[in-house]
């Protein structure tokens, strides 16, 4: 067992467990640029047949734009930061479904503009660690603590953007959901990452950016659930759920 220190709260842990995205890597340089390609396709495609959104842009999938339509932010309550990928994929459909396409075609067509999105991610890599994670990483593994990412986006994704990052080697671990029957905040992906640790979730610590990830540890009976925000004046808004939360990884070390 690892005694962690999360500002000037102490926690023992067997393991920890992480999100990926918003929690390890760079939210907005990975799925910013994939959210405004799909949304672009979307509404050039909407807009050949005279149609347009169901409501305003920034409401179809939870992204916020400055005042020159730049996207600048997401919101972390909505479905970018916290659907799965085919609760993503029924959403954008839907705006093709409500203007008369079929619904098997509106999920096949969003599934070929995903294809698009993510080809261009595939040459770009917009992958980037957020700030203090390595130095955080490299202390777990020094004192040999366990850790998994449990995401909700698919697992092989979630391989390849952390084999890009250059984090896969410090996670014994990585699950996505796929690879469960619910994804987040039903306590799947947690269970599963504890058998295959080895240890109770009693055990452990999550680590999330978004309020699921709270709501997904709890139901699972993980007793310390750690919010990461870049700001926490909004933080115990949007991480209700959350025990502790930090804005930076220097808040978090393994005591020896």
């Amino acid at each position: 067992m690892v005694r962690l220190q999360i500002g000037t709260q102490q926690v023992d842990c067997d393991a920890l467990l992480f999100d990926k995205d918003g929690t390890l890597l760079d939210f907005m340089q990975l799925w910013g640029s994939w959210a405004e390609r799909m949304l672009t396709q979307i509404e050039n495609h909407l807009q050949a047949s005279g149609h347009t959104f169901t409501g305003d842009r920034e409401h179809v999938f939870g992204t916020r734009y400055n005042q020159e339509g730049h996207l600048i932010d997401y919101d972390r309550c909505g479905p970018l930061a916290m659907a799965s990928v085919e609760e993503s994929t029924a959403i954008l459909a839907w705006q093709l479904y409500a203007t008369g396409t079929p619904w098997d075609q509106a999920i096949a067509q969003i599934r070929r503009f995903s294809d698009i999105a993510i080809e261009h991610i595939e040459k770009e890599r917009p992958v980037q660690p957020l700030p203090g994670l390595l130095p955080f990483l490299e202390q777990c593994r020094a004192v040999q603590l366990p850790l998994a990412v449990i995401t909700a986006d698919w697992t092989s994704e979630a391989v390849k953007h952390l084999r890009w990052s250059g984090l896969e080697s410090y996670f014994e671990h990585i699950i996505g959901s796929d690879q469960v029957q619910q994804s987040k905040p039903a306590p799947d992906l947690v269970y599963t990452a504890c058998e295959r640790l080895g240890i109770s979730p009693t055990q452990t610590v999550m680590i999330g950016d978004s309020n699921a990830d709270m709501q997904m540890g709890q139901n699972a009976g993980v007793p310390c659930c750690i919010g990461i925000s870049c700001s926490e004046q909004s933080a115990y808004t949007e991480l209700p759920d959350a025990h502790i939360i930090i804005t930076h990884y220097d808040q978090l070390s393994i005591i020896k």
